[in-house]
């Protein structure tokens, strides 16, 4: 038998290649500018089946008063009948370097959710991440120990363990219930214990502690529960909405705004003489400066109105806007 060779574990700092570095430093702003367009893709199978879209996008932005740019990119679609899809919006530097960015993913499985979230901020020469990642439908894990306080404010250990599932009844009505164990140990008292029960959805149904007498419970069912509506409507309180940081909303805003330029610039293009056309209404609007600068782009543009009515709108009109300046015209 040959002699084996055990392969030793790296360990070292990954680092990026001098090569690489050097690629970096030498990429001009020249270059950079060559990238400031919009793409977009469609996602297919081997089969040809359209199952998504990819889009990506660099545009000219600002970053707490520092010139940038603004990355773009979101892909959604549906893989082995999952939904799944991940946006990111990031600005990043005239150096390539990233100022802030967001990451969001998600998948939507049969009975669960998915949802990652990633920010990064920079501050000085260093890079600021936040994290979050929320499940659905979580299975508590057996013989979870975390740190807490107790009663007398001291650090102690908390414990959590898997109550199962029962039926309660809420409204003269049975629903299935998931509980929660709670203890957090204390090293002079006795240890506190909580039981905590949920519906599937998430809502809280009962705390009590053990030992106590009072017991805090849910009077009244939801608006949707297993996708049946209930009478008890309950009144939510409006909240403000702050779409820019919400990150699916503003990464529709950017796809709309996307889409608009594109078509906007495709219609110019096809219609040069909008050029001529605009370049003669701004020179009759600065001569002539009107008081009522809509009834002037009324009148003015009313003769080009496909359905417009016959006559000359210039000379119907009580008060002629632009005459003068044709008969001044140089």
């Amino acid at each position: 038998m040959g002699d084996s060779e055990t392969t030793p574990i790296e360990t070292e700092e990954p680092k990026a290649s001098v090569n690489a570095i050097e690629f970096i430093k030498n990429i001009s702003p020249r270059d950079v500018e060559k990238c400031v367009f919009a793409d977009s893709l469609v996602t297919v199978s081997d089969s040809g089946r359209e199952l998504g879209d990819f889009s990506v996008s660099v545009s000219r932005a600002s970053c707490n008063e520092e010139l940038c740019f603004l990355l773009h990119a979101s892909s959604h679609g549906v893989i082995d009948e999952v939904p799944c899809g991940t946006s990111i919006v990031a600005y990043i530097s005239e150096r390539l370097e990233i100022l802030e960015e967001n990451q969001h993913e998600y998948v939507k499985l049969e009975h669960k959710m998915l949802d990652r979230k990633v920010h990064m901020v920079r501050q000085d020469d260093q890079l600021m991440v936040n994290r979050t990642i929320s499940e659905k439908e979580k299975i508590v894990p057996e013989n979870m120990t975390f740190l807490s306080f107790d009663a007398d404010s001291v650090i102690s250990k908390s414990t959590y363990r898997a109550l199962g599932w029962k039926k309660q009844k809420i409204c003269e009505e049975l629903v299935n219930t998931f509980g929660i164990e709670r203890t957090v140990f204390s090293a002079k008292d006795t240890s506190s214990t909580w039981h905590c029960f949920f519906l599937p959805e998430g809502h809280l149904v009962s705390r009590v502690q053990l030992g106590s007498p009072a017991m805090m419970k849910l009077l009244h069912l939801p608006l949707l529960l297993d996708g049946v509506d209930k009478k008890q409507i309950p009144v939510f309180e409006k909240k403000p909405l702050i779409w820019e940081e919400d990150m699916e909303l503003y990464s529709k805003f950017l796809d709309r705004k996307e889409e608009l330029k594109a078509d906007y610039t495709s219609h110019i293009r096809q219609h040069p003489e909008l050029k001529a056309l605009m370049a003669d209404f701004l020179q009759f609007l600065l001569l002539r400066k009107p008081s009522d600068v809509f009834s002037f782009a009324r009148d003015f543009f009313a003769p080009f109105a496909s359905q417009s009515p016959p006559g000359n709108p210039c000379k119907e009109s009580p008060n002629p806007t632009f005459p003068e300046v044709l008969d001044n015209k140089p």
